[in-house]
């Protein structure tokens, strides 16, 4: 008998974790990107600044600040613009010079500047 009293109160307890967690994720944080992202921007972060529970935290609320300032599609370009300029080579420098690249990487160091105000 208690067992499906407990049963049927999982789903309630499963719909109070899914608004919990929402509650954490507010559109335009991190929740918006993909975890594979999210992941690559917290462990980059906390190789640049310590392997310590602090470090997780501000790595953490950096990306969702950056996320609310930059839509996750942005964010990517940003991102690939930034990396493909560290390349060799003639053909690289359309991911230094140009004008959409300078753009991207500039949007992006904005929004990772105040990502450092706020969480660091």
């Amino acid at each position: 008998m208690k067992r499906s009293v407990a049963l049927s109160s999982l789903p309630l307890l499963l719909l109070g974790f899914t608004s919990a967690a929402g509650a954490v994720n507010p559109a335009g944080t991190a929740g918006d990107y993909p975890t594979t992202a999210v992941v690559d921007y917290v462990l980059g972060c906390m190789r640049a600044n310590g392997q310590t529970r602090q470090s997780l935290e501000s790595c953490s609320c950096s990306i969702d600040v950056i996320a609310s300032i930059l839509p996750y599609d942005r964010y990517e370009r940003a991102e690939t613009f930034k990396s493909m300029s560290l390349t060799t080579g003639e053909n690289a420098g359309l991911f230094r010079e140009s004008k959409p690249a300078r753009q991207s990487r500039t949007e992006l160091k904005r929004a990772q500047a105040e990502a450092d105000v706020r969480c660091f």
